[in-house]
This record gives C-alpha cells, sequence and structure tokens, in this order.
C-alpha cells in the first residue's frame, strides 16, 4: 500500500491525534452499522468528523483497515465489559446468571455491534481473519464459564458435562438473536423483542434456559 504523508492542518491548528483517530472510529461504526461495509463512504465519515478523507487514509490506511479497526474497537468493548466481571463470591448458579447478564446487556446496549457482527458474517469474517488484534484476542468469558462449570460439576449443581465455547454460544445465540430479528421477528409475530415492558422477562428466561440446560438429567447414550 502507498504510505499517505499526514496532511497539513488548516490554519496550523493542531488536533489532538486520539482523539480524532476516536472521532472517526465513532462516526464509522455509524456509518458500517447504517451502510454496510460496501454501502459506506469515506467521504462521508470525513465529512461528518470534520476532518478529511487524506486524513482518514492516513491513520487507517484505507476502507478495509477502517472497517477492520472498527471491528477491533467493537470487540474491545464487549472483552473490556467480561474482564470485569465479579461472580468469585457467588454460588455456581448465580455466576453463570450473572455472566449471562451481561451478554445480554451488552447486546441491547450496543445495535451497532450486532450489525457490524451481522454484516462481517456476510463477508465470511475475512477482516477478522486478516487482523492480528481478534486473532489473538480470546474472550475473557470463556475462561470465567470454564471455572464456573468445574465448580458447578464439582457440587454437584450441574449434571451436565458441557463445553465452555458452547455455552457461550448458547447465551450468544438468544442474545444476538433479540437484537438482529428484532423487526423481522416483530413483523411476523407482532412481538417486539426490544420491548422495555418485557425485558426483565427477556433477561430472566436467558438464566432459565441456562440454567435448566446445565441441570437437566441427561438420557444414557
Amino acid at each position: 500500500m502507498t504510505s499517505v504523508e499526514e496532511p497539513a492542518r488548516p490554519g496550523g491548528r493542531i488536533r489532538d491525534a486520539v482523539r480524532t483517530q476516536a472521532e472517526i472510529l465513532d462516526v464509522a461504526t455509524q456509518e458500517f452499522a447504517r451502510a454496510g461495509f460496501a454501502g459506506a463512504r469515506v467521504d462521508e465519515i470525513a465529512a461528518r468528523t470534520r476532518t478529511t478523507k487524506r486524513m482518514i487514509y492516513y491513520y487507517f490506511g484505507g476502507k478495509e483497515q477502517l472497517f477492520t479497526a472498527v471491528l477491533e474497537r467493537a470487540y474491545a468493548v464487549i472483552r473490556e465489559a467480561e474482564q470485569g466481571l465479579d461472580v468469585e463470591h457467588l454460588d455456581p448458579v448465580a455466576a453463570i446468571r450473572r455472566l449471562a447478564e451481561v451478554t445480554f446487556d451488552h447486546h441491547e446496549q450496543h445495535p451497532d455491534f450486532i450489525r457490524l457482527v451481522s454484516i462481517e458474517n456476510i463477508h465470511e469474517a475475512v477482516h477478522i481473519a486478516a487482523s492480528e488484534k481478534l486473532g489473538k484476542i480470546s474472550s475473557p468469558a470463556l475462561d470465567v464459564i470454564r471455572r464456573i462449570l468445574e465448580q458447578g460439576q464439582k457440587s454437584g449443581l450441574f449434571t451436565a458435562d458441557v463445553d465452555a465455547v458452547d455455552l457461550h454460544a448458547m447465551i450468544s445465540a438468544f442474545c444476538f438473536f433479540r437484537v438482529a430479528n428484532r423487526h423481522t421477528f416483530g413483523a411476523l409475530f407482532g412481538r417486539d423483542l426490544i420491548d422495555p415492558a418485557q425485558r426483565e422477562h427477556y433477561r430472566a428466561m436467558l438464566g432459565d434456559m441456562v440454567i435448566a440446560y446445565l441441570t437437566a438429567e441427561r438420557a444414557a447414550d
């Protein structure tokens, strides 16, 4: 890729690089989530950030790299939430329920994350696969799940021999579907999955579903 020299700033005003990049990423997140990777325009992002397309290329290298940076930051947010989990003082049932609630809350509060992940799946995760940062990111939630599952099985509370990744997928699937499929589900069944009046119902239902799975009797093979 041809390198882009840092452009001179109008009027000699020096803008803080970190703040400028964060502003670009904020707007780029909104634009990619709204229009998709193919539909998003760097010119539009530049106009909304009061910067220039050249400046965006200087910081990020191009549209592909900008979208990758948006994904990296989006995943960093949920990883930070997972790292903040404090469940060591809880019994395994309460701990796994709390972990499910963290995912539920994050996905509800970050609909752009859901759209970005949906878009990246359309592109078969090519940007994630090419990202060194995302390739090195492991989910802190998986380590927490493994510890909780081990404690629950040792105590006899959990009867199922469950893989941590499978359980993570189970929790994520419900939380993701609720946000991603809100409009189609509402059109088909007349029920808004994001209705604030039903929020606690769905939040509790997720925990109940996970606990029921972990404590259910399994038929012998």
